[in-house]
């Protein structure tokens, strides 16, 4: 994974912006121009501070890679339970923290050109095998019931990812109680009833 660089104040309110603009209108549609009126500058003097749109995409893929790597890292829990819960409730945390910048990482990455593309996406399946690991691990010591690993981390992925659609900081449970709560659900799915 490439090193962030460190970036201007400046440069840091065009990246805030743009990611905001790509969540709302998306990628695709979105223009230099687009970005331009958003920060009431000319457009010719965003280049002064940017290459491309495609510079700012791929540094909030890539960054946003980053936080959800750091998080599983953190996790030094040894039995599967715990280690999964510990990395569900990470991943939905890492979410909370930048819900814009993770909305365009789940729904925009389609659009990073090559070689790009084909390195997040080597990150996405790295990322991946660490649940397809735990949740085989879990099986293997009979935690959990023997279904196929595989979709079961595209299940709990896909529940927790589409959490940034509905979060609201203001709503009546913390950030930790949801976590909890959520890996809870996620993991009681698994359970094997059978022990």
């Amino acid at each position: 994974m490439q090193l962030v660089e460190r970036t201007s104040p400046r440069k840091q309110q065009i990246e805030k912006q743009a990611t905001v603009l790509f969540k709302s209108k998306g990628y695709a549609a979105s223009s230099m121009r687009d970005l331009a009126q958003a920060l009431g500058i000319e457009a010719a003097s965003l280049y002064s501070h940017i290459r491309s749109k495609q510079q700012i995409l791929h540094k909030i893929c890539f960054e946003m890679a980053r936080e959800f790597f750091k998080a599983i890292h953190k996790i030094d829990e040894i039995t599967p339970v715990l280690k999964l819960q510990a990395a569900i409730a990470s991943h939905f945390k890492v979410i909370t923290r930048h819900p814009n910048a993770t909305a365009v990482f789940f729904t925009e990455w389609r659009h990073l050109e090559e070689p790009a593309l084909t390195e997040f996406l080597a990150l996405r399946s790295q990322y991946e095998q660490y649940y397809i690991d735990t949740i085989q691990q879990g099986i293997t010591a009979g935690n959990f019931k023997n279904i196929d690993h595989k979709l079961a981390m595209m299940t709990i992925l896909s529940a927790i990812n589409w959490t940034h659609q509905w979060y609201r900081p203001t709503g009546k449970l913390s950030v930790d109680e949801i976590a909890d709560q959520l890996s809870q659900l996620l993991i009681n799915g698994l359970g094997n009833t059978s022990k």
